[in-house]
Order: structure tokens, then C-alpha cells, then sequence
């Protein structure tokens, strides 16, 4: 594959793209010249770069088998379908004849190649888009391909990974191009239905039908930096509305803010990223846990009286409790960070992924504080939005896709009660979890590790099991919400305490939670582990016993649970 492939000369002065859109207008020869940062550039230095300008980090588009060597175990590449190819359905003039251009100039028959392939030595059906060709649109060779390679992927129950690129829709071909997203979507569908994984990675630019389509449809969906996705293209948009866009509309890192990328990824990281993808996908048997029944023995700490309730609610609130994410680390391994609601945002109240349990793949989904001032704000202190409960519950029906259990972590004052919440529906999101969650096929654990503040901790913990720390609590409302709402008086938040059975304790008697776990005398990040430890063997069990369960009886019985409160 030449490299000078890569740079394509374009005659169209677009102001309204930016740098990262255009190709890279350069000299033939040892010398590039990027037309980001107008530096000079060796051509093996790009080439050395993973096809990165080494003076800005502007990203060259790659042609499709260059990025195959890339991505594909050495030599495990298995094209599919390589000499189908479009035709002319319109008798669009001219257009067959450019059509055997590029094939003769690329070395390509069309704007996409699919196939199978290994990365790390797992098996996987492999599709890249090529810029090169009519800039990827899509047209019905390119919609029959990927639509193939679906289907063969089910057929042979293999995952997907497909590396969008793409104008959109390929005007030549007319309405028969727009039926490609519906025929691609449609095998799409099929596949997941299968119970297979599907993972896109987003590559500038991705635009039109195929962003309405099979980039969007991902079970997973990844994005290279600074990467242009959106279905109206900006020009498009500026013309519109008349208006001067924002800095890094429609770029990777804005769709991740709004919900719709779980992680942008820098080439050189991806196929690592894409192979710890792939193994939380392939099932492994449970490693042994070493059960030391003596860290599991209830014991009086050296004969303190009995903590009140408005103590342990001072505690479960401490500054320095270790968060959601505390327990991500100490306890899974693997944890591969999902993100977004694929509606509106990313709630960092709310993180979430899959991640392995001793070997067994989970899905792990955290309320998060945060420990720091700074991490505070950046979790909105632990009060989810309705983007964070609609990321669980994506991450929840993903999970129950593939068959692994859920494991949630429950530390929240309660729902975030403001303004943009409700007009987002708020009500809405917390209503739609329970109800998901309680047919949900897959068990489910829920752990109270701080504070369980009302329905915004309720979203979280339709479980199989509900455990509690033993100085964490969990209410109808904060005690102070309870005083001045009953009493009209939020100063007696002191005495509702101690009515409102919030302890670990009272939950217990009223049969609300399944188990309590020991803490030591001051839970910090520094004795965590007398936690962790206690933690890790009764997730254990629990697991070892539900997935002896049918689906049809881990519903029953997670209805029962809640049918005799």
C-alpha cells in the first residue's frame, strides 16, 4: 500500500471544517507537509507514527488494509466477499467509470473490506471503512458487504468490529443507498439478538446515513480523538441555522460528554483496548476464592457502647469513605469503563462497565461521591441525573445480553433534584430502572456502601440480595428531608434518625436487606481491605449459588423478595 495514498488532494476551500476534516495537502516525495500545523514532515516518520503527524498529533486517515496490519494478529486476516461490487442502478452518468478509477487507484472494489480475523488470538469478524473510496459512502455494495459479514458473524457466533468512515449516504444510487441503513440495521439486530458482540470504532469523519446507522448500533462504541461524528455535517448546519458553531462540536470528545461514546481511544492504544474488549466477552470458569471463615466472624469492637442512628448517618457520610469506584478497584479485575446514556450525557455520578470477578465476567455499576473537593463536583456528589440511571440501565440490559451477573455499589444522598433533571425525567429514569430490574435475567447484588438515599438508591438495588455496610444506611429520604417535612422542623434531623430505622441493623429486622458486613473501627482507604476482604468471599458465594439458577427462577425469586415487603 503506498502512503501517498493517504494524503488526498482536495480543491475545496470549506471553512466552516477544521483541520482535522481535511486531508493533508502535500508534496509528493521523503517530505509531508501537514496542513494542521504546516510542518514539514518525514514520510516514514508518519508512517512510524501510526499515520500521527509527530508535530501536532493530527490524525492522517488509513487506508483499510494498512489499518487491518494494524489491528489483526500478523497473517490472521481472512478477507470476506472481496470481489463483490456496485453497480449503476440509476445509469447515473459518469459514475460506473469513476467507479473503476478508484478501484484502479486505491487498489480497492469498494469503500469497505470485512473479514475474519484474530486479535490477541481471539477470533473476530473485522470490517474497515476507506476514506479513499468516495470518501466510504454508502452504497449498495458497501450495505450488502457489511450486512454479509453480520450474518456469517452469527452463522459462525463470532463478534463484530467494524472502523467506520464515511460522507453517508452515496448519492449516485439514490434510494437505493437509504435502504442500506435499514438493511444493515436489520442483520445488526439479528446478531445482537444472538447474543453477540458488536464494536464500533467512530474515525473521521463519520457522518450521514452511516452515523444514523451501523456506526450508532454498537454494543461498544469507541472513537479515535478529535474524530468528526454527526449526521448533518457542520457546513450543513452553519448554512441552517446561520450560526457560528461552538469549539469541537460533533468531535469525539462532544459526543462523549453527550452520552454517545463510551471511550475515545488514541491509536496506538486500540488494539490492546479492542483485546481486553474481547476477552470480557469470552467466557472463562470461575477462579477459586480461599474461604477463611474467621474474617466473616461478627465482633464487639473493644466493648464500645452501641453507635445511635444519627451517628452512623455521620459516618456513612464521612469525607474520607472510600467511594464506588474504591471497590471497582479492590475487587474486579479487567474493569473496562462504559460510559453514556446514548440519549443526552455521561451522569459521572453514575460509572459503570464490565470487569471480571475472579475470572467470571461481571457488570459493575457504582454510585460515585468521589473522595476530593475536586472529585466532589465532577461526580455531582454522588446525586445522579437521569442520564446516569438510564447508563445503568443500558449497562444492566447489556449485561443481561450476555449473561453476566450485576454487582452494584449504592452511595447516594438521593436523586439530583433540580431543574434540568425533571425536564429530563427524572421520575421517568428511576421509574423505567425498577421496572427493568425486576425481570431482569441475570442475578444481581446490590451493596450499600455509604449512604442509600431514597429512590435515587432504590434504582440501584431491585436486587436478588441487598447487602449493607455496617455503618451505611439507607431511608426514604435524608433525616433532615424527614424532620422538615413531618415536623416542619429540619433541625430535628437528630431525632428522626432514630426513628426512621435507617441503620444496617433495623433494615435487617424489617427484612429489607440480606446481609450486613462488619467495618472496622474507622473505614478509610487505609483499613479498607478488613472490608474488601470480608466482601470479596460473600460475592463469591453469592455468585456460586445464583448462577445454579434458571432465568425464570431468579425472577420468580427476586419477585417474591420484594412481593413480601
Amino acid at each position: 500500500m503506498k502512503l501517498k495514498n493517504m494524503f488526498k488532494k482536495t480543491r475545496r476551500n470549506d471553512t466552516a471544517l477544521r483541520g482535522h476534516d481535511r486531508q493533508p495537502e502535500v508534496p509528493d516525495g521523503l517530505l509531508r507537509k501537514c496542513n494542521v500545523c504546516k510542518e514539514a514532515i518525514f514520510t516514514d516518520e508518519v508512517q512510524n507514527n501510526d499515520c500521527i503527524c509527530p508535530k501536532c498529533g493530527n490524525y492522517f486517515r488509513i487506508p483499510a488494509y494498512q489499518r487491518v496490519d494494524m489491528i489483526a494478529d500478523e497473517g490472521s486476516f481472512e478477507e470476506w466477499d472481496e470481489d463483490l461490487v456496485g453497480n449503476n442502478p440509476l445509469h447515473y452518468a459518469g459514475y460506473t467509470e469513476k467507479q473503476k478509477m478508484l478501484q484502479e487507484k486505491t487498489g480497492l472494489k469498494e469503500a469497505v473490506i470485512t473479514g475474519k480475523a484474530q486479535i490477541g488470538g481471539i477470533e473476530t469478524v473485522l470490517g474497515v471503512c476507506d476514506g479513499r473510496f468516495m470518501m466510504a459512502s454508502m452504497g449498495q455494495a458497501v450495505g450488502e458487504k457489511i450486512t454479509r459479514a453480520f450474518e456469517r458473524a452469527e452463522e459462525e457466533q463470532l463478534p463484530v468490529i467494524l472502523f467506520t468512515c464515511s460522507g453517508g449516504a452515496r448519492m449516485q444510487e439514490g434510494i437505493l443507498s437509504l435502504m442500506q441503513m435499514a438493511k444493515t440495521s436489520a442483520a445488526i439486530k439479528k446478531h445482537s439478538d444472538a447474543g453477540l458482540l458488536y464494536v464500533t470504532v467512530l474515525t473521521n469523519p463519520t457522518t450521514g446515513g452511516v452515523t444514523a446507522s451501523f456506526a450508532m448500533e454498537g454494543d461498544i462504541t469507541l472513537a479515535e480523538p478529535g474524530a468528526l461524528v454527526g449526521f448533518a455535517g457542520p457546513r450543513v448546519i452553519e448554512q441552517t441555522i446561520h450560526q457560528k458553531l461552538p469549539e469541537g462540536f460533533q468531535r469525539s470528545e462532544f459526543l462523549q460528554t453527550h452520552g454517545f461514546v463510551d471511550a475515545v481511544v488514541e491509536r496506538k492504544d486500540i488494539k490492546k483496548y479492542l483485546y481486553n474488549v474481547l476477552r470480557l466477552h469470552v467466557n472463562r470458569k470461575c477462579e477459586k476464592v480461599v474461604i477463611d471463615s474467621r474474617l466473616e466472624t461478627m465482633h464487639q469492637k473493644n466493648g464500645d457502647r452501641e453507635k445511635t442512628a444519627w451517628e452512623r448517618v455521620q459516618i456513612s457520610r464521612a469525607k474520607d469513605r472510600p467511594s464506588g469506584s474504591d471497590y471497582i478497584r479492590a475487587l474486579f479485575t479487567d474493569f473496562t469503563e462504559q460510559r453514556g446514556d446514548r440519549y443526552y450525557g455521561d451522569d459521572r455520578a453514575i460509572i459503570g462497565g464490565a470487569a471480571r470477578f475472579h475470572g467470571i465476567p461481571v457488570t459493575v455499576i457504582a454510585q460515585e461521591k468521589g473522595r476530593t473537593t475536586k472529585e466532589n463536583i465532577e461526580h455531582n456528589f454522588g446525586m445522579p441525573s437521569p442520564e446516569g440511571y438510564r447508563k445503568a440501565l443500558r449497562l444492566m440490559k447489556q449485561a443481561e445480553k450476555f449473561h453476566r451477573p450485576v454487582i452494584c455499589f449504592v452511595d447516594t444522598p438521593g436523586a439530583f433534584c433540580g431543574l434540568e433533571a425533571e425536564e429530563r425525567g427524572q421520575g421517568e429514569a428511576i421509574a423505567r430502572n425498577l421496572y427493568e430490574m425486576s425481570a431482569l435475567k441475570v442475578p444481581i447484588l446490590s451493596i450499600v456502601i455509604g449512604e442509600g438515599g431514597s429512590g435515587g438508591a432504590l434504582a440501584l438495588a431491585v436486587a436478588d440480595e441487598v447487602w449493607m455496610l455496617e455503618n451505611s444506611i439507607y431511608s426514604i429520604l435524608s433525616p433532615e428531608g424527614f424532620a422538615s417535612i413531618l415536623w416542619k422542623d429540619s433541625k430535628r434531623a437528630e431525632e428522626a434518625a432514630g426513628v426512621m430505622k435507617l441503620t444496617a441493623a433495623d433494615l435487617m429486622n424489617l427484612g429489607v436487606v440480606e446481609q450486613i458486613i462488619e467495618e472496622p473501627e474507622m473505614l478509610n482507604i487505609n483499613t479498607f481491605s478488613e472490608v474488601t476482604n470480608v466482601m470479596e468471599q460473600k460475592i463469591y458465594r453469592f455468585l456460586e449459588e445464583k448462577q445454579k439458577k434458571t432465568d425464570i427462577k431468579l425472577v420468580e425469586e427476586r419477585y417474591e423478595r420484594f412481593r413480601r415487603m
